[in-house]
């Protein structure tokens, strides 16, 4: 093997993927597997979140599922711990989970209830479970944080406002924990995504797909697979002096 290739290698590595139940993020999963890592997908879909774990463990890989609801953070202390005693230890944190329930609206539409959510689940939930998470990362020689923002929040995607505005915040909170964590040589680095064709993008309307296609270099519409390179490049030895950064993949819809 090659020193590039061992550089982008996972061999060895433990790696906690939220959101991984589905779409995106088990994408994400099957990428680290197929990289070498030992994974535990966490997901508030416990029947999903099972049976994508059994799928790559029946694929040679190592996947464990452990239940996880970002809206309790409870529930969030116990699914790194049970994360722990599956895998032993902790490499790598994939803050993937999030949800949108904010498309289609109006500012002056949205539900303060659906604000409060959004905000719980994309913003909260990241903090807690990288609080959670750091005190394993730290014993880890070569830890790292990926979280996951949206390139919507790079270019003000209307109609979408508590979804952009948490996504805005991961953004700033991933270069802040970088400064914070870079003292115990964890590094923390934030994806940008455009649109991607996902079973949760589903209700995003087919003009909004048209602008993005349209309005990429790249013109194409974006799959799974082109992020999950990008997230396997962050957790890999290769970006150990990459930190604080947010990395638009998007086909160059928007340049950052």
């Amino acid at each position: 093997m090659s020193e590039m290739a061992a550089n982008l290698s996972l061999v060895g590595k433990r790696v906690l993927i939220t959101g991984g139940a589905r779409g995106l993020g088990a994408e994400f999963a099957a990428a680290a597997v197929a990289a070498g890592a030992r994974v535990a997908i966490a997901d508030v879909l416990a029947e999903r979140g099972r049976e994508t774990a059994k799928r790559l463990t029946q694929g040679g890989g190592e996947a464990h599922f452990v239940a996880l609801d970002l809206t309790d953070p409870a529930s969030i202390e116990q699914c790194v711990a049970s994360t722990i005693e599956a895998l032993g230890g902790l490499d790598g944190l994939v803050n993937n989970a999030a949800v949108t329930d904010s498309g289609g609206k109006a500012f002056d539409e949205l539900d303060i209830d659906v604000w409060d959510r959004v905000m719980n689940v994309n913003v909260r939930g990241t903090w807690l479970t990288t609080r959670a998470a750091v005190p394993h990362l730290k014993q880890s020689p070569s830890a790292r944080v990926v979280n996951l923002a949206s390139d919507t929040a790079l270019w003000g995607a209307p109609n979408l406002l508590a979804y952009v505005a948490s996504k805005g915040a991961v953004i700033s909170m991933t270069r802040s924990l970088a400064r914070e964590l870079g003292t115990f040589g964890i590094t923390v680095n934030a994806v940008a995504p455009g649109l991607v064709e996902v079973e949760a993008t589903q209700y995003v309307p087919e003009a909004r797909h048209q602008l993005y296609t349209l309005g990429r270099a790249i013109q194409r519409g974006q799959v799974p697979g082109d992020v999950s390179g990008v997230v396997v490049f962050l957790l890999s030895e290769a970006a150990g002096f990459v930190t604080g950064q947010v990395l638009p993949v998007n086909g160059g819809f928007v340049f950052h």
